[in-house]
């Protein structure tokens, strides 16, 4: 029994191809291309570097996309941006892992887009290549 039960998920996981969803105690889990982690309506990802140029790199992805009544919260080790995006709520949190490694989570909207998150994560990763 255990054996089939471990064969159906394995075929699972082979059709569901690079991207993967699941529930797991009433939370939304997926790995879209094993970069992006999306739970609970965040898109998730982990820059490799320092805290700083990513908090810039987040502030520019909120620039670039015209972003409205930006609301920023930095500590030394995490921040947050909310802001309003093409009407919708945004919500970009920033924190430090460990040197040269920091994670970003976006959620758009209230339950969370998908895409309109990743657009957003795309623009921070190309603004952490400029600084």
């Amino acid at each position: 029994m255990k054996s089939k039960i471990f064969l159906f998920l394995l075929m699972a996981m082979l059709l569901s191809g690079c991207n993967a969803a699941m529930v797991m105690n009433g939370k939304v889990m997926g790995i879209s291309s094993g970069k992006f982690i999306y739970q609970d309506g965040y898109l998730t990802t982990h820059y490799k570097a320092d805290i700083e140029p990513v908090w810039q790199a987040c502030n520019r992805a909120v620039t670039d996309l015209k972003g409205r009544d930006i609301q920023k919260d930095r500590k030394i080790a995490s921040g947050s941006i909310k802001t309003i995006i093409s009407d919708e709520k945004v919500t970009i949190l920033i924190e430090y892992i460990e040197k040269d490694l920091t994670s970003v989570s976006v959620i758009t909207g209230i339950v969370g887009n998908n895409m309109a998150s990743r657009i957003i994560q795309d623009r921070i990763a190309e603004n952490i290549v400029k600084y």
